[in-house]
C-alpha cells in the first residue's frame, strides 16, 4: 500500500533519506538515485505565499510517491528537491522511461483553490558504482547529473554512472582546491575591453576570473564556478574578484586610465547582509569611487522578485554603482522583472550577436532589445562581436557599446594597460580596426 503524506513534515528529510541509502548500500544491491528539482518553484511561493506553496509542494510529493510505486524510497532533499531510490539493475533507457512517465503525468495541471499550475522538473539520476558502499560517492554522482540537467537547455534529464566517476572525482578535487587557490593567490582577473562602437574608443572593461591551477593550467570560469557553487564557496570567490577589481582600478587610476569596470555578481552576495559594507570598505581601502564600477547580474536573479534583492540593488545604485543585466535573452522570456528593478545597462547575450549577419531573427531580437533599453533609459551593450560585419550591423541598429574578439580577448592587467597606452599613443582607439571599418 502506498503511503501518502498529510503534511511535508511526514516526508523523510535529507538526513533520514541518506541514512536509508546507507543501509541499502550495505546489501550490495544495485540502486538508482533520482534527484528531482522543481523548476522555478520559488515563483509560486513568492507570488502566492509560502503556505500556498507548501500545499502545491505536498501535492507534487504525493504524486511522485504514487508514480514511484510501493517499492521505491522517497525523501525530501531540500526545499524543492526530492529524492527517489529505485532498486534493481536498470538501463539508462529504462530510467529515462520513468522520467518520461513522470513528465507525461505532470502535464495535467495541479489544481489548488482557483489556480492551476503546470509543473516541470530537472532530473538527475545516478546508478551506484559497482561494489561501492560510500554514500558520498553515490550521492555526488546524482548531484553532478542534476547540475548538468539544470544547465542543459535542451534536455532536463541527465544520467551518471560508474563511467562518470572519474569526472566526479575530479570535480570533488577541484572543490577541495578552491580553498588553497584563494590562500595561495592562484586566481587572477583578466580585462576584456568595452568599446564605443562609433569611435572604437575603449571606455571600460569587464573583469573576468581565471584560475592558474598548478596541474590543469589556466581554468576558465565554467569549471571554477561549478566547483564553487557545489562547495558553497561562491561568496568567497565573488569577494576575491571584487577585491581584485578594486585593486586593478586603483592601478589603472594611478596611470591616468580611469575606466568603468564591470564585475559579475554572485547571487549569494545579494543575500549577504554584509555585502554593502564590504563594497564601502573596498572603496576606502583602495581609494576608488564606487561610481567607477558596474555590477552585472543574471536574469534569473532579477526575476527572483525577492524583496531583499530589490533593496540591495537599490542601495547599490544609491552608492553610485551601476547595475547591468548580463546575458540578456539567454534563459528567460518573462520580461516583467524589467518593470520592477532599476538598471543602467543591458548586455545582450552573445548568441544573438555572433550570428546577427546570418539570421534575421537574431537581428530583430537585437533591435527589440535596443527599444527596451531605450525605454528603460539604459545602455545596450553587445557581447560576442567577432567580425566587421557584426560591427556594421550593430552600428546601423544604433547599439552604442560592445565587446568581443574583434577588439580584444580578455587579457591580464599588464597587457590591458599596454593596449590602452598604445591607443593613447596613436591618438585613436584600436586603429587597426578603424582602417577596415
Amino acid at each position: 500500500m502506498l503511503l501518502t503524506h498529510s503534511s511535508l513534515s511526514t516526508i523523510p528529510n535529507r538526513y533520514a533519506f541518506l541514512d536509508k541509502i546507507e543501509q541499502l548500500l550495505e546489501n550490495k544491491a544495485c540502486h538508482n538515485l533520482f534527484l528531482i528539482d522543481i523548476v522555478r518553484f520559488s515563483d509560486v511561493s513568492s507570488g502566492f505565499g509560502y503556505d500556498f506553496g507548501d500545499q502545491i509542494l505536498l501535492e507534487i510529493a504525493n504524486r511522485l510517491v504514487m508514480l514511484s510505486g510501493p517499492h521505491a524510497i522517497f525523501g525530501r532533499i531540500s526545499g524543492d528537491i526530492f529524492g527517489i531510490i529505485v532498486s534493481g539493475k536498470l538501463s539508462k533507457t529504462q530510467l529515462r522511461r520513468f522520467y518520461s512517465h513522470l513528465i507525461d503525468h505532470f502535464k495535467t495541471p495541479i489544481q489548488c483553490a482557483d489556480h492551476a499550475f503546470m509543473v516541470d522538473f530537472n532530473v538527475g539520476v545516478a546508478t551506484n558504482p559497482s561494489n561501492n558502499k560510500n554514500i558520498n560517492t553515490f550521492f555526488s554522482l546524482a548531484e553532478m547529473a542534476l547540475r548538468h540537467a539544470k544547465s542543459n537547455k535542451f534536455d532536463n534529464f541527465q544520467y551518471a554512472n560508474d563511467n562518470d566517476s572519474a569526472q566526479s572525482g575530479r570535480s570533488l578535487t577541484l572543490k577541495a582546491d578552491l580553498t588553497r587557490a584563494i590562500d595561495n593567490d592562484e586566481f587572477e582577473i583578466y580585462f576584456q575591453p568595452k568599446v564605443e562602437l562609433s569611435t572604437l574608443k575603449v571606455v571600460g572593461a569587464e573583469c573576468l576570473l581565471r584560475w592558474h591551477h598548478p596541474l590543469d593550467g589556466v581554468l576558465f570560469p565554467g569549471a571554477l564556478i561549478e566547483a564553487a557553487e557545489s562547495y558553497n564557496m561562491m561568496n568567497e570567490v565573488g569577494y576575491w574578484v571584487l577585491g581584485a577589481a578594486f585593486k586593478g582600478a586603483a592601478r589603472l587610476n594611478s596611470l591616468g586610465l580611469r575606466l568603468k569596470l564591470s564585475v559579475n555578481m554572485s547571487p549569494t552576495q545579494l543575500y549577504d547582509m554584509d555585502f554593502i559594507q564590504t563594497l564601502l570598505t573596498l572603496s576606502r581601502t583602495h581609494g576608488v569611487e564606487l561610481a567607477q564600477f558596474e555590477l552585472e547580474l543574471t536574469e534569473d536573479v532579477a526575476l527572483s522578485n525577492s524583496l531583499l534583492v530589490k533593496k540591495q540593488l537599490a542601495r547599490i545604485r544609491e552608492l553610485g554603482m551601476n547595475i547591468a543585466i548580463d546575458d540578456f535573452g539567454k534563459g528567460y522570456s518573462n520580461l516583467g522583472y524589467m518593470r520592477n528593478i532599476d538598471i543602467d545597462a543591458i548586455k545582450i547575450d552573445k548568441s544573438f550577436v555572433m550570428e546577427i549577419d546570418q539570421d534575421p531573427i537574431n537581428k530583430a531580437i537585437v533591435q527589440a532589445t535596443q527599444i527596451i533599453a531605450n525605454a528603460a533609459n539604459s545602455e545596450l551593450i553587445a557581447e560576442g562581436i567577432e567580425n566587421i560585419h557584426h560591427l556594421h550591423i550593430l552600428r546601423e541598429i544604433g547599439v552604442v557599446y560592445g565587446q568581443g574578439f574583434l577588439f580584444s580577448k580578455a587579457v591580464n592587467i599588464d597587457n590591458f594597460i599596454q593596449l590602452i597606452s598604445q591607443e593613447l599613443a596613436v591618438g585613436t582607439s584600436l586603429s587597426h580596426i578603424n582602417k577596415t571599418a
